[in-house]
């Protein structure tokens, strides 16, 4: 038999049902395996104990014939989801020791499926960040790494913790969100696949925020087909998030394995962006070939005002942000640094408790929020998100689903690209269109590069039609037969 921590979500489900192995015994190898990756840093905070007694009762219930749909499945929660009587900190000082009383949406939703957290995974702070070193936890450390360069990697970010503990096989799949790429980018640095969905789809309560109009959770796990399972558990309308949108949740799993003969792939041209890796290009050229040769009908589609996305994005997201953590001022709840006056008390607060890309988004915010430059800067921000959203709607006339690639290099040594900040944001300029529009976007590990690093492409859909992706990807993915593991597990 496979072992425990390397079979996939569905063959796990499996093998629980036809009694092959216990969830007890299938947590604890989880267990075992995330005390052993512990140089990982995958988890701000363990829950071990808490999923030992989850797994007697998942046990209890296979045990009785009333399994749930999702039981005794082992996940990291990323530590951006509020859960209920375990601390919840955004990877930040400000929230070191916050214990919530209350669950998020999603994580409930999931609970009540039968999955088991196994511990809340790191993240860049407030999800700010591209590699997973902006945390006040620590960098988190991808289970790759270059041939014959033993530096560690990072797994990408913001979900950095989430996409390492899935690839390191310490957990069996995991929560992320994604705001401009935090899901799949952290899911092609390390080799497995992620989905952000519809804007939407999934319910916002409950996560702690960044940006109110990009956010949107979504999951990672080794195979496409796992991710369906997941997010059939996460997605649904919620009455308590004014952003939820009442659309139906279909069996995404059951689009796996569909044919995609017919389907119109659109290739957008100004995604060969200078500077791109040359494996990533020729591997993009590759998946095209590949979903080509599986029956899908190749379009070239043209996406002007793509150009634009990474400077929009760069205006909006932080004047959300900006907005957002206002909430952070030592009175409610979090960190409080006393001063002499209530001012002075807001003040030791944020510089104490917020690292030093938190404040560079604030202020970068808070600039373009001001009076003076507010039509300057972020109205005529959001005009051209409406033309960058446009353009989508315009190529989807002509093609059902595009592939580019997820991030324009593999994932580079920690410290590596993280002294200039405007070279960090430019990992995301693959994934920032698609959430700039609100668009479902899936990366899909399809290679490795000449140096043994994952290398990953990115399916964008058209809006509450995952199904599509998922049959998409599920194509690309059986094409591809990406198989290797990373050195850490090889060895």
């Amino acid at each position: 038999m496979t072992k425990l921590t390397h079979l996939t979500i569905k063959a796990a489900l499996e093998g629980l049902k036809k009694k092959e192995f216990t969830a007890s015994e299938l947590v604890g190898a989880h267990i075992a395996a995330s005390e052993s990756a512990r140089h990982l840093n995958c988890y701000i905070t363990e829950t071990f104990d808490s999923a030992r007694a989850q797994a007697k009762e998942a046990d209890a219930r296979y045990a009785a014939g009333k399994a749930l749909p999702l039981d005794g499945i082992p996940i990291a929660m990323k530590d951006l989801f509020c859960t209920e009587g375990v601390q919840t900190t955004a990877a930040s000082n400000i929230l070191r020791g916050f214990v919530p009383p209350y669950e998020s949406t999603v994580s409930g939703k999931m609970k009540a499926d039968g999955l088991i957290s196994m511990g809340k995974a790191n993240l860049d702070e407030f999800a700010m960040g591209s590699s997973n070193t902006t945390s006040a936890f620590g960098n988190v450390i991808n289970p790759w790494k270059r041939k014959g360069d033993n530096r560690d990697l990072v797994p990408g970010g913001s979900s950095g913790g989430s996409a390492a503990a899935v690839a390191a096989r310490i957990a069996m799949g995991a929560t992320g969100t994604d705001t401009g790429g935090s899901i799949r980018q952290p899911a092609a640095f390390c080799g497995i696949a992620g989905i952000k969905p519809t804007y939407g789809r999934c319910s916002r309560f409950g996560v702690v925020a960044f940006a109110s109009s990009l956010d949107q959770p979504g999951s990672f796990a080794r195979t496409v087909e796992d991710n369906a399972l997941l997010l059939r558990s996460m997605a649904g309308y919620d009455p308590k998030d004014s952003t939820s949108v009442n659309v139906p949740v279909p069996d995404y799993a059951a689009a796996c394995g569909g044919s995609i003969k017919g389907l119109r792939v659109g290739v957008p041209k100004e995604y060969r962006v200078e500077g791109t890796n040359a494996e990533i290009l020729a591997l993009w050229d590759k998946g095209v070939e590949m979903l080509k040769d599986a029956g899908a009908e190749i379009v070239e589609v043209s996406l002007p005002h793509t150009k634009y996305a990474l400077e929009t994005y760069y205006v909006i997201a932080p004047a959300e942000c900006s907005s957002n953590l206002a909430r952070y001022d030592g009175v409610r709840f979090g960190q409080r640094s006393a001063g002499e006056n209530l001012i002075e008390t807001y003040e030791n607060t944020r510089a104490e408790g917020f690292g030093r890309e938190v404040k560079r988004r604030i202020l970068i915010g808070t600039y373009v929020l001001s009076a003076g430059y507010y039509d300057a800067y972020y109205n005529q921000a959001r005009r051209v998100r409406k033309l960058i959203w446009q353009d989508f709607i315009d190529a989807y006339q002509k093609c059902d689903v595009l592939l580019t690639p997820t991030a324009p290099t593999p994932a580079f040594a920690i410290g590596e690209n993280t002294q200039d900040p405007v070279t960090m944001y430019l990992n995301d300029i693959f994934t920032i269109p698609a959430s700039m529009a609100g668009m479902p976007g899936m990366g899909v590990p399809v290679g490795l590069s000449a140096d043994g690093l994952p290398l990953g492409l990115q399916l964008i859909g058209k809006p509450f039609e995952e199904e599509t992706l998922f049959k998409a990807g599920h194509a690309l993915e059986l094409a591809a037969k990406f198989d290797a593991l990373p050195q850490l597990l090889a060895a």
